[in-house]
């Protein structure tokens, strides 16, 4: 697939700078659509939106179709009547980095009463909505609620450690568990409601202003997550539900022993048995959600890294051939024409390639990448086509100032060949280099924008702690910068295309 040619803005919702001490759907959100329109970037990239399964990753999910329930803003509920107002009035904090426990421990507890309010209060128009939404998506969300509430009731265990009927799902037992906890799987199911209620109404914002929503999905999905408990045959686990064999990387130059990442590997044989239904499901729910999608570790669909699960590093692994092209073929017979592009990082072999090409799926550049030897040159402007997206660097790299702090002088030096010295900021030669490339996408993550140093990096990959954490300042959205942005988009060919917009929606939450 190819995108008419434009360019956006990287920033996760959780980084905005909303009250409550962590970014949501609210008011500071519906500024940044503000921001990026009079920008006129067309683009808004965000990280994957599921409730977080451990620590603060939105690339480890308790599931892959439920959203994160602190991204729903309270001064939204608030403001339908959800919420007394007196609820908001200890949310007061918009700046400074994001502290998980607290948000959570506060949130929840405000979200949970605001779903009780809606359960006893709700009118014809909002209840008819609600019934809707759980109607229309039953087939995920009755398995999730039940897993989320019986998840509760055993302290967050994994669910094979909850008894053995509810681990294995025996049908009596799950139906004594839905009356038990019929309260909690309730409240459950109106936050879920809240979550995509805010979503479509952000999403409808976004398209009035030309402004598409590129979204991300990780390739595999957390043990402790509702789809596995719920499709076990999907999977390759052994008799006793632990994984047979996890997810990872081989040891490479960066990494003695190789990543092990621990998910468990999709059983490819039972999945083409059952048609790839489960990857239809998932795939036709991500494009109702975003109007893009990044694939994340595309390598996985031609050959995934295969580590015994009693391993304890990565080094003993293998290669194990993937779906390939069945796959695709069965999602484009179901889906038609699939608006995503690859994330091909790394050591990517030429089957690979091979497959992103035979697709027709665009896939990804990092600047940041392609100073280093000559093998690297494939990430600059010069040798891209348009068949790319290029950024500055991604949510794993450090910020393009933070990175320039790093390089020998052989690196700054080649930099400089390309770009020249820049008055303005090695971070802005960048930019211009990769909005001024022939790919069809750009996207530039907010904090070289505002030419951030090393504090504002998002994520470090090999650090389990800590990450996931910056937050935009409430003045940095200036006119000034939006104005330089929308000159930059204007002379590179890259301003927002229109996209139409049915009716008059409205939202319940």
């Amino acid at each position: 697939m190819s995108f008419p040619r434009a360019t956006g803005i990287l920033l996760h919702p959780t980084s905005l700078p909303s009250r409550g001490g962590i970014g949501d759907f609210g008011p500071a959100a519906y500024q940044f659509v503000d921001f990026l329109a009079s920008s006129k970037q067309g683009l808004w990239q965000v990280l994957p939106l599921g409730p977080p399964a451990h620590g603060n990753s939105p690339y480890s999910s308790t599931s892959a179709f439920a959203g994160n329930p602190i991204l729903i803003s309270l001064e939204r509920l608030a403001e339908r009547g959800w919420l007394e107002p007196g609820s908001l009035d200890g949310l007061t904090d918009t700046v400074g980095i994001v502290h998980y426990d607290n948000v959570l421990s506060k949130k929840l507890l405000i979200l949970c009463e605001a779903a009780s309010q809606f359960l006893q209060k709700a009118s014809d128009w909002p209840r008819a909505r609600y019934d809707q939404f759980c109607r229309e998506n039953a087939w995920w969300l009755e398995d999730f609620a039940l897993y989320d509430a019986l998840r509760g009731r055993y302290e967050k265990q994994p669910w094979n450690r909850w008894p053995q009927e509810l681990a294995r799902r025996d049908p009596d037992a799950l139906q004594r568990a839905r009356m038990e906890l019929r309260d909690e799987i309730a409240i459950g199911q109106v936050i879920q409601f809240f979550f995509w209620e805010q979503w479509q109404a952000l999403r409808r914002a976004c398209a009035q202003r030309s402004i598409r929503v590129v979204g991300d999905i990780a390739i595999f999905l957390d043990y402790d997550s509702a789809d596995v408990w719920s499709h076990t045959d999907l999977y390759r686990l052994k008799d006793d539900l632990t994984p047979e064999v996890v997810s990872g990387v081989p040891p490479d130059a960066f990494s003695a022993t190789g990543q092990r990442w621990g998910n468990p590997l999709y059983n490819w044989d039972m999945m083409k048995t059952k048609g790839y239904e489960w990857w239809i499901q998932r795939l036709r729910w991500a494009i109702k959600t975003c109007d893009y999608i990044r694939l994340d570790h595309f390598r996985g669909f031609a050959q995934f890294w295969e580590i015994p699960a009693q391993e304890p590093t990565a080094i003993n692994g293998r290669w194990v051939d993937g779906p390939s092209d069945d796959l695709f073929r069965a999602l484009r017979e179901s889906l038609g024409t699939l608006p995503f592009f690859a994330e091909d990082l790394g050591v990517i072999t030429p089957d690979v390639v091979a497959l992103r090409d035979r697709l027709h799926v665009p896939g990804m550049a990092v600047l940041q990448f392609g100073f280093g030897d000559v093998g690297a040159h494939v990430y600059l402007p010069h040798r891209l086509t348009t068949d790319r997206v290029i950024y500055t660097g991604t949510h794993d790299n450090d910020t393009v100032l933070g990175w320039w702090q790093t390089l020998g002088e052989p690196e700054r030096k080649a930099v400089e060949s390309l770009v020249g010295r820049s008055d303005d900021g090695v971070n802005w030669s960048l930019i211009r280099a990769a909005q001024g490339s022939v790919a069809d996408l750009c996207v530039i993550p907010m904090q070289d924008v505002l030419g951030l140093g090393s504090e504002a990096r998002l994520n470090i990959p090999s650090m389990p702690e800590g990450n996931y954490r910056w937050r935009l300042q409430p003045d940095a959205m200036t006119a000034a910068l939006a104005n330089r942005l929308a000159s930059l988009a204007e002379i590179t060919d890259r301003l927002p295309q229109p996209i139409e917009v049915s009716g008059d929606e409205q939202f319940a939450a």
